[in-house]
């Protein structure tokens, strides 16, 4: 079976943020979809540079290196090295400029091959707390894992699952973009693609507000994705999101 996928966008500035420092984008290529979402930080404009130059330099690198003889391992490397080259030239710019010093952004993508026989495959990697969602015959599991503190805690049996939801740790991150703790970069999954599923990618400015439930049931219900993304993200604003909101749906369909 071929698949193609629909996809959707939305990057909303909200209601108590002076300047909007997602930077969200699709890149389609000849044999290459790349869906990535990232999340700045730095005060300033550096926030926005910085969540800029990771949409840039990601699909940038893996359009040169992802080549058609790849197998999945070799394209989960690429994906890592791609993240690892982004989060250099970030710590570089950080270094040269006084006010681009504390930078850095969360980045979370779905890097889909639309060659024949691999198109079932998709690549999924993410840095900082954006995450990435699955959900298939109305259930949502989450296939990113945060690297805040409070899901270090999690890690340690010092905390629960729900008590991270609301702990005062949940959006200090200890690793990111701009940061040395990337070092070889992240674990890269790869999910086995079915007709039907659908697939979030979204910064904390939705998933903060939104439950998962929730976030499940309205993307099972849509029928059109740009309209999907919009819906979200003025859903998280509805329920009072205090940050930007940015997000990519996609749909995966019989070709």
């Amino acid at each position: 079976m071929a698949f193609t996928l629909n996809i959707g966008k939305c990057s909303l500035l909200g209601n108590y943020r002076e300047n909007n420092e997602d930077c969200v984008d699709v890149k389609v290529f000849p044999d290459l979809i790349v869906n990535i979402v990232a999340d700045g930080m730095g005060g300033q404009a550096a926030g926005e540079i910085a969540s800029r130059k990771a949409v840039d330099i990601i699909p940038r690198e893996l359009r040169k290196n992802v080549t058609q003889h790849l197998n999945p391992e070799g394209v989960k490397s690429t994906v890592r090295r791609a993240i690892v080259q982004a989060n250099e030239e970030i710590m570089a710019m950080g270094a040269l400029d006084k006010d681009m010093k504390n930078m850095g952004t969360t980045v979370v993508m779905a890097v889909w091959r639309k060659e024949k026989g691999k198109d079932h495959e998709l690549f999924v990697a993410g840095v900082g707390d954006s995450r990435c969602y699955l959900v298939r015959n109305r259930r949502i599991t989450q296939l990113t894992v945060d690297h805040s503190l409070a899901q270090a805690l999690v890690e340690a049996r010092t905390i629960s699952p729900a008590e991270a939801k609301d702990h005062r740790f949940r959006n200090v991150l200890w690793k990111y973009l701009g940061s040395k703790e990337v070092g070889e970069g992240p674990d890269v999954a790869v999910v086995q693609l079915q007709a039907g599923d659908r697939l979030l990618l979204c910064t904390d400015g939705l998933t903060g507000v939104v439950s998962d439930e929730d976030l499940a049931a309205y993307i099972t219900n849509a029928t059109d994705m740009q309209q999907c993304a919009e819906g979200l993200g003025q859903l998280a604003l509805d329920q009072n999101s205090r940050d930007n909101v940015s997000c990519v749906v996609i749909d995966v369909a019989e070709a």
